[in-house]
């Protein structure tokens, strides 16, 4: 059985990657960050969810985007690896924030993490490239 636990250490995180590289486009009251345990997930690190169109008109409310960090798989990797794999979800937050997902061709690559993540890293005047 999955559960799921609120994730400061990771909304921390990723508000500080969003604020540095200037991803204005994310609202951060529209942003959540949880941790799970009991995913049977194997390659899985983190998953980005939306709030569907159809629950957002049922609801009332806006898009709302939510990370999820799979303890399991995320929690013992080096603090380099899991601030690559926060601005990866990030980039899967399209600039509307209207509910769905930019995807992985030619948007949400290794290439664009790792440039993305030297300009996160040049902001606080750490150089730790790995």
């Amino acid at each position: 059985m999955i559960r799921y636990f609120s994730a400061e250490d990771i909304e921390s995180k990723a508000k500080d990657i969003i604020l540095k590289l200037n991803m204005n486009h994310i609202d951060l009251e529209r942003l959540s960050c949880v941790r799970s345990r009991g995913s049977k997930a194997k390659r899985t690190i983190a998953r980005c969810h939306a709030l569907s169109k159809i629950w957002q008109k049922s609801l009332g409310t806006k898009g709302k985007y939510i990370i999820e960090v799979i303890s399991e798989n995320y929690d013992n990797l080096p603090e380099n690896e899991k601030e690559k794999v926060i601005i990866h979800e990030l980039l899967h937050i399209p600039f509307s924030m209207g509910g769905g997902f930019k995807h992985h061709k030619n948007y949400v690559t290794r290439k664009r993490v790792e440039h993305l993540y030297k300009e996160y890293k040049s902001k606080d005047g750490i150089e730790r490239f790995k």
